[in-house]
């Protein structure tokens, strides 16, 4: 978003409420702001010393005290109800998940594996060093942003219903990807469970957000959301290889016209 006012662009319907309850909040928080300032600006200027030297005693008005006790009320209802209807879509899916993922974190990257048919494909996910990039095929910096750019895609097919698991093998880390509207945390010992349904192809980053160690800041997350005839010729061409498998995806989608689509250049 431009001068990073707002949140990424949405890839998926949650994001999409997401961004509109965070519009709608600030109907709310911005006259709230607005008033508290004023009678603060009131009260130190009519009640300073200066213009008011004998100070009022009055400890009780029963119509302010209702005011202020049914004010807020209503006011977190109206905040309640539409975020609790979103807590639960983001939550309590009401689909049966067309593609499940398991997604293990690391001190300092990610693992991936696909829970289909008889022979899962996994595999590990890190930052690609600037080194790596001519091999990789990820010179180009303005589709592979630097330190956001991994050597192996977390790669899910578009308008699918992926759920991802989500687990900690060694600290407390956290899955976050903005545009899909999901943060949630990666717990050794514990199997947390979060989905996503893309609803257009591109390279969406995200990154650990949970302070993890010296390198928290070097772990991204990186999702290509592909048509679903390139996701099944990926996945078959993983399963015994999952680098050339990776390599040949790349290649069919940037091509010569370098049309992958690029969610946002940093994470928020």
């Amino acid at each position: 978003m431009p001068w990073q006012t707002g949140f990424q662009p949405a890839a998926t319907s949650i994001m999409e409420e997401v961004r509109w309850f965070e519009q709608y909040t600030l109907w709310f928080i911005v006259p709230i702001t607005l008033l508290v300032l004023g009678l603060l600006i009131v009260v130190m200027v009519k009640f300073r010393e200066g213009a008011h030297p004998v100070p009022s005693k009055t400890s009780h008005n029963t119509a302010i005290e209702v005011v202020w006790t049914l004010g807020p009320v209503i006011i977190l209802l109206f905040l309640a109800v539409p975020s609790f209807q979103l807590l639960t879509k983001q939550l309590a899916p009401t689909e049966e998940p067309e593609l499940t993922v398991k997604a293990t974190g690391y001190q300092w990257y990610w693992g991936y594996e696909y829970q289909v048919g008889d022979n899962p494909v996994s595999f590990d996910s890190l930052l690609l060093a600037d080194a790596d990039r001519a091999a990789a095929g990820k010179e180009d910096k303005a589709v592979y942003p630097r330190l956001l750019t991994v050597d192996n895609e977390l790669v899910i097919p578009v308008g699918k219903h992926v759920r991802v698991l989500v687990t900690g093998a060694d600290v407390i880390h956290a899955f976050a990807m903005p545009s899909f509207g999901v943060k949630i945390d990666a717990v050794p010992g514990r199997l947390n469970e979060t989905w996503f349904k893309a609803d257009r192809e591109g390279l969406f980053y995200g990154q650990c957000s949970e302070l993890c160690g010296k390198d928290h800041a070097f772990m991204p997350i990186a999702v290509r959301v592909v048509s679903q005839d390139k996701f099944d010729t990926w996945l078959a061409a993983a399963a015994t290889n999952v680098g050339e498998a990776n390599k040949a995806l790349i290649a069919s989608i940037d091509g010569a016209d370098k049309s992958v689509a690029v969610a946002a250049n940093a994470a928020q």
